[in-house]
């Protein structure tokens, strides 16, 4: 005789029990959730761009074995390819590029060598050929490329510094602290810059900058500056007039110096004297229109010349002489 076992009914303390126990669930599904959200927010990637990770991810792993097998097959070069293919697959290819620093450059010459990357997969861009393309631009100093995944190149820019305009037979030249040649410039653009002239003068522009800093007193006052039979410098002031040096670069600073307390005893610069001339060491040489030279030798004691222009010899204590000289 079979009997029937009846189980009895779902208690009240049960189903409270199943009901906390789902409520405990949706709780900690909550707070799940909400981490997650609070996570995603402070990450910097939106949650497509997290996908695309995880995307590349995945298949950066299946490249990595691809490559792993074609390497021990000999195939180092396919490995690479492929591996490439899968990041542009992946949306790691150049598509954008941005350029900082520039300021005097032309803008689209840098564009130009950049934009030769464009849709190329990122692994593939060689950012060291890149860079030494950018230094072959007269303005760019330095360069540096980097990536900004995804699909962006970053190109940082140190400009060359213009200092000076190299006056040469038929153009004018912008020339930086070098001598390193910017650009040509008109007779325009080169005006209230310093000029410097003379054979070989473009590449003895740092030695006249140490020079004019002897007399910074000078510096603003000089317009132009010429390079003399590769040995010595003829500086021409903002007034015209000519300071022809010695040579070497102690002796050529020791006569700027004289001269400079010279001009602020006697006002040179801006005065009757066309030229002044201070190769000699113990003396310098002012040349003046005839009327004023006749007149300074007559003062000095010495018998009048009749010239185109005089000389007159001062010591260079700045004590008047007695010597004229027809030129």
């Amino acid at each position: 005789m079979s009997q029937t076992i009846r189980r009895k009914g779902t208690t009240a303390r049960k189903v409270v029990a199943a009901q906390g126990t789902q409520r405990k669930v949706r709780q900690a599904k909550a707070k799940t959730g909400s981490a997650f959200d609070s996570a995603m927010a402070w990450l910097p990637f939106s949650e497509e761009q997290l996908h695309r990770l995880f995307l590349a991810a995945i298949l950066g792993g299946a490249a990595v074995m691809a490559w792993l097998i074609a390497s021990m097959a000999g195939l180092p070069t396919m490995a690479g390819l492929q591996l490439a293919q899968v990041a542009a697959q992946a949306g790691f290819e150049v598509k954008r590029v941005e350029v900082r620093g520039v300021k005097n450059i032309n803008e689209l010459k840098v564009y130009e060598k950049a934009l030769a990357e464009r849709d190329r997969a990122m692994p593939l861009v060689d950012l060291d050929a890149l860079r030494n393309e950018l230094l072959g631009l007269s303005w760019v100093k330095d360069a540096r490329v980097s990536r900004q995944l995804p699909d962006t190149l970053v190109i940082d820019i140190v400009e060359r510094d213009p200092h000076a305009v190299l006056r040469k037979a038929d153009r004018f030249v912008l020339i930086d602290e070098t001598g390193h040649e910017l650009e040509t410039v008109t007779r325009k653009a080169a005006a209230g810059k310093l000029i410097v002239s003379g054979p070989g003068a473009g590449q003895q522009v740092v030695q006249l900058g140490q020079l004019l800093e002897a007399a910074p007193a000078l510096k603003p006052r000089v317009q132009e500056a010429e390079w003399i039979g590769n040995r010595r410098w003829n500086i021409t002031f903002k007034s015209g007039q000519v300071l022809a040096l010695p040579e070497g670069d102690r002796e050529s600073a020791s006569a700027l110096v004289t001269f400079a307390r010279m001009d602020g005893t006697n006002r040179l610069i801006g005065g009757k004297a066309t030229a002044f001339d201070m190769r000699a060491a113990d003396r310098v040489y002012f040349r003046v229109p005839p009327e004023e030279g006749q007149q300074l030798a007559l003062k000095a004691g010495a018998v009048p010349h009749t010239a185109s222009e005089t000389e007159a010899a001062v010591p260079a204590a700045a004590t008047m002489k007695t010597e004229t000289e027809d030129q």
